[in-house]
């Protein structure tokens, strides 16, 4: 029997293709319709959640300079993804919401109560995406000069997840019992302060909200080096993770399942969505030829190089694009992402690490619907599981890019038997446990 797999889309609160003729906001997309009708889309083709990266600042990684970015729109404008969550969450039935929140930016008892509070709208389907933000010009909007190291951001994040599981255990699950003889809302004898101290954070709670419908939020969380591996195996319910290749997508997922079962949990529960920009076409010489015109632009260069840098504090206009890099790069931010890019070792030009790397795409997903369904899934059954994460190929989202997918791709794929046809479970980690 074929085994399915699970499907996720990637995506920000940010612009969409508004130059383009198939524009979905028009560069206005800020009251949320847009993502609105985007989640409902997924929805009917079943994706298992829609996930809104972000970030907290205005890069001048590239060039030392706002320009690119704000140019091009990339990295910047980009909201606030928690109310867009609970937009989509009240708006939707089935798919998941995930939305970023980063550890930088929300004392431990403001952001649980916050994931809360979405967990209750979107009526147990939200994800909490855990980042620890990995620039100093985020830092410096929250008083700081620079970051930690990123280990010592580690150290933080171990503790300050467990500030927010004690809080959403502060309540017992049943400590809402509307008794009606009693005229007693809540047993007072199931709620509880948890009284942390540890070396970072000091919470007395308990939280003053119900009991989160979950247990807890469904927790997402990208780990590319070791130390973020070891993490996202402890904590995630699913990990993002970029690949290259088939063999590179299943060491990795084998690597997080052995760190998940040496935290003393199922393997089977954390479930590995690898990054895919699939490029469709009616033939696969058409969709061969979109590839080469997106990847091939100047802009598009540009923007991926100043994409990578502003997650990696690494400003790429300083290198040559026809050279390899001068030596393996290091960062105080994503090195794992830095990585995966750089290649060390491969000999490759800048030029060409920025067109295989610019889609970010896990393995070349380039063709029909058709062809690439049957790609997805044989690399599927080599890797092990558990699905890919979709992401449009050339940076900026549009109405036309999403209806290839859920109309073309999906349909491919559901009669494959490779993904689900039908929702049958009421929370997004019990959706996502399914299989």
């Amino acid at each position: 029997m074929t085994k399915k797999f699970h499907l996720g889309w990637f995506t920000s609160f940010a612009l969409d293709q508004w130059n383009h003729p198939f524009s979905s906001g028009g560069g206005k997309p800020w009251d949320g319709k847009f993502y609105i009708e985007m989640a409902k889309t997924l929805e009917r083709a079943c994706f298992d959640y829609l996930m809104l990266e972000d970030t907290l600042m205005v890069s001048d990684s590239y060039g030392h300079s706002t320009e690119i970015y704000l140019k091009n729109g990339i990295m910047a404008p980009k909201h606030d993804p928690a109310p867009l969550a609970a937009l989509i969450g009240a708006a939707t039935t089935n798919i998941g919401i995930v939305s970023t929140l980063s550890t930088l930016a929300y004392p431990p008892f403001l952001l649980a109560r916050l994931a809360a509070t979405l967990d209750h709208i979107a009526g147990g389907r939200y994800g909490w995406n855990i980042v620890t933000s990995g620039e100093d010009l985020a830092a410096q909007n929250f008083g700081m000069d620079k970051l930690p190291p990123r280990e010592l951001r580690y150290e933080m994040a171990d503790e300050y997840m467990q500030v927010v599981n004690q809080l959403f255990t502060s309540w017992d699950a049943d400590a809402v019992v509307m008794d009606r003889a009693t005229d007693t809302y809540a047993d007072f004898t199931k709620v509880r302060p948890i009284h942390f101290e540890g070396k970072f954070f000091k919470c007395r709670g308990p939280l003053n909200t119900a009991p989160s419908p979950q247990g807890r939020p469904t927790y997402v969380q990208a780990g590319g080096s070791p130390r973020g591996r070891a993490f996202a195996g402890k904590h995630a319910d699913s990990i993002i993770a970029i690949m290259h290749g088939v063999t590179a997508m299943k060491e990795y997922r084998d690597d997080v399942r052995a760190k998940a079962d040496a935290a003393g949990r199922n393997p089977d529960d954390v479930k590995v969505l690898f990054l895919a920009a699939p490029v469709l076409g009616e033939t696969e010489e058409e969709a061969r030829e979109k590839y080469q015109r997106g990847v091939s632009s100047k802009s598009f260069i540009e923007q991926t190089l100043a994409l990578f840098g502003s997650f990696t504090d690494i400003d790429f206009s300083q290198y040559e694009l026809d050279q390899p890099l001068p030596g393996k790069l290091t960062t105080n931010g994503e090195q794992g992402s830095l990585d995966a890019f750089q290649q060390f070792g491969s000999g490759k030009t800048l030029r060409q690490l920025t067109v295989e790397n610019g889609p970010q795409s896990s393995i070349e997903l380039i063709g029909t619907p058709d062809q690439v369904a049957e790609k997805m899934g044989a690399a599927m059954e080599a890797v092990g599981g558990d699905g890919f994460l979709l992401k449009e190929p050339f940076h900026l989202i549009n109405r036309r890019y999403i209806h290839e997918i859920t109309e073309g791709l999906v349909p491919a794929l559901q009669r494959r038997g490779l993904t689900r046809t039908v929702y049958t479970k009421d929370t997004l980690r019990e959706t996502l446990r399914e299989f």
